[in-house]
């Protein structure tokens, strides 16, 4: 892996888990590895370093790292519910789990994984190339109902339905099956003045077909409790979004576990007994500095949340 690849928000991730020597972290979307290392490096020695990760490439990229540095090591290949589910049955507890949602940098300039509009590639998508679901077989056997409803609610498209019925009225012909087919389908149902307003025109929908390839949010909201069960008091749990529906989940997640009593405004004294599970580690969503983004066009829609966990009230 090369070594040139730059983890978005590094230094505000590493703020956010304040990780000290000999603590346990999970890293649950290793990817190519940017955050694991500075993760490592502080941990040092005597603490452990587990890795979630579902494609093989990360696997490779894990072995290089856990060759380099000087903490514990462990790889669990598997999409980060079923990872944080096995980690939770073998009564592992965590200091700090992570999360760096989306795809990775290492997919993305995989050409042939066809993650991205900017290449022909095969119609593919798939983060895991074992799973049987691709993008390919989405485009081309799906019903335009359900591709629009895809498009809209996990590419917010405007266009969704009318890009849905490009897609139709193509495959009755012939199958598309590498990325520039669906680009020309894309490009084809967007109205001219609307193509290059808002970026790329296939954008929204390359998003929206690669979430639901992958189930990533109902994987997202599967995953969160998972994580926050597995930390130890004291322990944080950090997520960096790129995109609104991923952030608006996370935000969800920690404001529901920062809450405290629930009982009406008008009740004298609190009756539902309920008491923050976390604090805030930032009071708001933390994004890239101007300065990263130059460096780094792909931090520019990047939000990093953080919470810590407290002691529950029975402790």
């Amino acid at each position: 892996m090369p070594r040139t690849h730059v983890p978005v928000l590094a230094g505000e991730l590493i703020e956010a888990l304040d990780p000290q020597p000999g603590q346990v972290a999970v890293d649950c979307t290793f990817g190519a590895g940017g955050h694991a290392r500075l993760v490592a490096d502080r941990i040092g020695p005597d603490g452990l370093l587990v890795a979630i990760d579902r494609d093989p490439l990360a696997e490779e990229a894990f072995a290089e790292l856990s060759a380099e540095v000087s903490c514990r090591t462990r790889f669990v290949r598997a999409d980060f519910v079923a990872g944080l589910e096995l980690l939770r049955e073998e009564g592992l507890r965590a200091d700090h789990v992570y999360l760096d949602l989306g795809m990775s940098s290492m997919q993305v300039d995989t050409r042939e994984r066809g993650f991205s509009y900017s290449y022909d590639a095969p119609l593919d998508m798939r983060m895991d190339p074992e799973q049987e679901l691709s993008a390919a077989e989405a485009v081309n056997t799906w019903e335009r109902r359900r591709l629009t409803r895809v498009l809209r609610d996990f590419g917010e498209e405007r266009y969704a339905d009318r890009i849905a019925g490009e897609i139709v009225r193509r495959r009755e012909n012939a199958e598309l099956t590498t990325t520039f087919e669906l680009v020309d389908a894309i490009t084809a149902a967007i109205p001219a003045p609307a193509r290059f307003g808002g970026g790329h025109p296939a954008k929204r929908t390359f998003q929206a077909i690669r979430i639901a390839v992958n189930e990533e949010l109902e994987q997202l909201d599967a995953a969160l409790p998972e994580a926050w069960e597995l930390l130890s008091v004291g322990g944080r749990l950090a997520a960096i979004s790129f995109h609104s529906l991923e952030d608006r989940r996370v935000k969800r997640f920690i404001a529901d576990r920062t809450r405290g009593c629930i009982c009406p405004p008008d009740l004298p004294v609190c009756a539902c007994g309920r008491t923050p599970q976390a604090e805030l580690v930032f009071r708001r969503s933390v994004a890239a500095t101007p300065g990263e983004i130059e460096q780094n066009p792909r931090a520019k829609s990047a939000r990093l949340r953080a919470a810590r966990k407290l002691p529950s009230k029975d402790a």
